[in-house]
């Protein structure tokens, strides 16, 4: 079952890498950037989804890396976990040029490779990170908390329903918006220990 996961992640990341239609491809090319799919195991409990790529992940092709990934590292290590134990993608998978927020046909773009991710892995929590993925993430399972704020859903248990069956959506506070406040921080480590439930399932 993994070697299949792993066979069709891997499939459907060189799709991505071949989207000629994207808007951001040429972008890509230009600046001899990598395409960032998505990384961890493919059979994950635990599924986080940020906006778009940075820099540095599109120049290493891998996402959370730098020092917003090395805080994520951290939070994930805070509830005994590790990067190879959950799997960590965006929704859009090229770098917006100057970490602009991806446009709506962008969005449009990447979505059905993001939805296929979350059908493939099957995981049992989405924790989305920041504002832009919460609100993806609310929109698309139409769950009743559409348009409240990160600051008022952050850290809350949510459930939704999937094709495969009902799983929980936790938003939590970006790394990188914790990395230049540090209230923000110790909120997102205090909401982290709300994933910890999953982590024997891991």
């Amino acid at each position: 079952m993994d070697q299949n996961r792993t066979a069709a992640l891997e499939k459907m990341a060189e799709e991505v890498r071949n989207l000629r239609e994207s808007p951001l491809y040429e972008y890509r090319q230009a600046h001899n950037y990598a395409m960032v799919f998505g990384e961890g195991s493919p059979h994950a409990a635990i599924m986080f989804i940020g906006e778009a790529p940075g820099q540095t992940e599109a120049k290493t092709g891998r996402p959370f890396v730098g020092a917003a990934g090395r805080l994520l590292n951290d939070l994930l290590s805070s509830i005994g976990l590790n990067r190879e134990a959950v799997y960590i993608t965006n929704i859009v998978k090229d770098r917006p040029p100057e970490n602009r927020d991806p446009t709506p046909a962008e969005i449009q773009l990447y979505q059905p490779f993001l939805l296929r991710q979350i059908e493939l892995i099957q995981p049992q929590v989405i924790a989305t990170l920041g504002r832009f993925a919460m609100d993806f993430v609310l929109n698309q399972f139409n769950l009743p908390e559409q348009g409240q704020k990160i600051s008022v859903l952050h850290g809350k248990l949510l459930q939704a329903q999937t094709s495969y069956g009902p799983i929980s959506v936790v938003p939590l506070f970006h790394p990188a918006v914790a990395l230049y406040t540090r209230d923000k921080e110790a909120t997102l480590r205090n909401d982290f220990q709300v994933l910890k439930q999953f982590t024997e399932q891991s």
